[in-house]
């Protein structure tokens, strides 16, 4: 049998980032807007609206029925390992002097 993740924490961060402790112990912080396809989605796009999320059966989920698996939250690139690469690159040909 294969793990299957649940969420145990959720936060939100900024913007539509949720920080999230899953299961296992693994935290990630997640861009949930990458899943805003599809008109499903819409209510979500409304910040006031997005930060109503709950934990449900080990996900997200929302008062409007919309949730997102958590095998899919959990395979899910974490924003800080993102913006974590940016700054390396961003550094790599700066001036010695200037870090």
């Amino acid at each position: 049998m294969s793990y299957l993740p649940e969420i145990n924490k959720a936060k939100r961060v900024t913007g539509f980032i949720i920080a999230m402790r899953f299961n296992d112990g693994t935290e990630k912080h997640i861009d949930i807007s990458q899943w805003f396809k599809g008109p499903v989605f819409k209510a979500l796009k409304d910040p006031k609206f997005f930060a109503k999320f709950f934990l449900e059966g080990g996900t997200l989920a929302w008062p409007n029925g919309v949730d997102i698996a958590p095998e899919a939250l959990y395979d899910a690139v974490d924003v800080r390992t993102t913006i974590k690469k940016k700054n390396k690159r961003a550094t790599r040909g700066a001036h010695p002097n200037l870090k």
